[in-house]
């Protein structure tokens, strides 16, 4: 079984020393992800679209692992404002839906003070 390591280009990655995601197996690991754009280096200021963009992000490195939001079994959402949490249900609806993993909401300091959220996951690639 082997290790194999995704990466989204960000700087942080090789600076600090992570990827965005591991795969181990059937198991997929992706980092703390926060709303950057990459294609267009940019965030915005809005909690809800953070987090959509958040989303996608995470989507890529999920497929780039084989597998998709819906192999999601668990999720961690990091924010410095409890009050931007809400704001954010619908966003999670609209990519969860049906899924529900399970899930932890922290209220935490992000390393840059304009990300409003970061998001980490844990996916279960299913048996062919």
């Amino acid at each position: 079984m082997t290790r194999k390591l995704i990466s989204q280009g960000s700087t942080f990655e090789e600076l600090v020393g992570y990827s965005r995601a591991v795969v181990d197996g059937d198991w997929v690991f992706v980092a703390g992800t926060t709303g950057f754009n990459y294609e267009t280096m940019t965030i915005s200021e809005d909690v809800a679209e953070q987090a959509e963009q958040t989303f996608h992000n995470i989507n890529w490195a999920l497929e780039q692992a084989g597998c998709t939001l819906a192999d999601v079994v668990r999720v961690t959402y990091i924010l410095p404002d409890r009050d931007d949490f809400e704001p954010c249900w619908p966003v999670f609806r609209t990519f969860f839906g049906d899924n529900r993993p399970a899930s932890t909401m922290i209220v935490a300091g992000l390393a840059d003070e304009r990300m409003k959220i970061e998001i980490e996951v844990t996916a279960k690639k299913r048996a062919s």
